[in-house]
């Protein structure tokens, strides 16, 4: 076991990756001399050379567009995204080619391409530097979208994302890049959870709270708080937004009768609503009250001295709780 902050693990995965994998490269703004604004690629551009940890213009669809040729070529590009914010030049690449190529092909070519995007607020930054652009790739068929929230599950995850054949956008909770937890550098990934499996880092019996990325912390300490009020509320990881590993949310809600769920995002078509869509289907008859939502608001991302009203947080968790609860 080491002890990691969730970049220097996302840092460990890549060098791992590349160790095993000659045709796996790495392209981004400031990704090589710099290692990244974040230092998630430090160092990497030192032991591995230029010609696989590549700096590239600041031009976000050239990347995209770069690694989808060397895609077809057999290479596994890993393409950072400055920031979340930056990501919409490229949208038009994402969507229109990476996520069709297979399809369009009739499953023969294949597009192991890997997006690494930091996401999500709350470190007080300019404008397009605090946004969560997820549900604009979740809706698009062809992509795989997930987002870790520790420092295991980084590392983990990150490997497992760069070895798909398919394409995976990558969501990094930014705010959570500076923790601290043991990370198990020598574990089989063989043996690890499916990527795309949902988990429950926290069980319990009156409320399921649904979250991933930077929320699943805020939702543990919900937790903990409600505790000291007889309260016993399971947090549930998403980890896969699409596809949605919808098994072990229905498990959980159908054990607890109660939902919450907690994103960033704006609320209007997020990917809480599509859970609370699900969950009315399949147990409408079994829950004890409707499935709310507690995010950011239907806004344009706020200047940061604003960011902590606009951000779930833990009293407003605790206060959808109680609502739940209350019904």
């Amino acid at each position: 076991m080491a002890v990691l902050t969730m970049a220097k693990a996302l840092n460990t995965a890549l060098r791992t990756v590349m160790e095993s994998d000659p045709k796996v490269v790495v392209m981004g703004e400031d990704v090589g001399k710099l290692g990244g604004v974040f230092r998630v690629t430090d160092g990497l551009w030192k032991d591995f050379g230029e010609d696989r940890v590549m700096d590239t213009p600041l031009a976000e669809s050239g990347i995209i567009g770069t690694a989808i040729g060397l895609a077809l070529r057999g290479y596994r590009p890993v393409c950072e995204i400055q920031f979340d914010g930056f990501v919409y030049p490229a949208y038009d690449q994402i969507v229109s080619q990476l996520a069709k190529i297979h399809a369009r092909s009739k499953g023969t070519v294949k597009m192991p391409v890997t997006i690494r995007i930091p996401f999500g607020g709350g470190i007080g930054a300019v404008e397009h530097h605090s946004e969560s652009p997820e549900a604009y790739f979740a809706h698009t068929a062809g992509l795989k979208v997930v987002a870790c929230s520790s420092p295991a599950d980084a590392y983990v995850m990150l490997q497992q994302a760069v070895r798909c054949d398919d394409p995976v956008v990558f969501f990094e909770p930014k705010r959570r890049y500076w923790e601290k937890a043991e990370v198990d550098v020598a574990a089989d990934l063989g043996l690890a959870d499916p990527l795309w499996q949902a988990r429950v880092v926290r069980p319990g019996v009156d409320v399921t709270l649904i979250a991933y990325g930077p929320m699943v912390r805020t939702c543990l300490d919900a937790a903990t708080a409600a505790q000291e009020d007889g309260h016993h509320l399971e947090v549930l990881d998403l980890r896969s937004l699409s596809p949605l590993d919808l098994p072990t949310v229905l498990e959980s809600v159908r054990r607890t009768r109660r939902a919450v769920v907690v994103h960033e995002a704006p609320s209007y078509v997020g990917l809480g609503a599509e859970l609370a869509a699900r969950l009315g289907e399949e147990l409408y008859y079994e829950m004890e009250a409707p499935v709310l939502r507690v995010t950011g608001f239907d806004t344009p991302y706020p200047p940061s001295r604003l960011e902590e009203d606009y951000l779930p947080d833990l009293d407003r968790v605790l206060h959808a709780v109680d609502r739940s609860l209350g019904y």
